[in-house]
């Protein structure tokens, strides 16, 4: 599973979400190391905690989250939190 494929599954299972996903870390052909981080933004966060935030993640990646990934680093923002982290930059 490659990055553009675990922010597919996010995408299309959480409504208009925008995910970016990459590896936080260098990867490792022959030790399989799965980890990958996401940035994902979508008005579906909105009054939710961080808890269920990621929950719908790890429920938008499905199965590959115990068999094809290892790690994953999540950060979730609704729109208008992105646009306000963005210029606090």
């Amino acid at each position: 599973m490659d990055e553009s494929t675990v922010a597919d599954a996010i995408e299309s299972e959480i409504e208009a979400a925008n995910a970016t996903v990459t590896r936080p870390r260098a990867y490792e052909d022959e030790q399989a190391d799965a980890h990958y981080a996401a940035v994902v933004v979508s008005p579906a966060f909105a009054g939710e905690s961080i808890v269920n935030r990621h929950q719908m993640v790890y429920d938008a990646v499905g199965d590959a989250m115990t068999t094809e990934v290892h790690a994953l680093e999540i950060t979730t923002y609704t729109p208008a939190e992105y646009d306000a982290e963005d210029n606090e930059e």
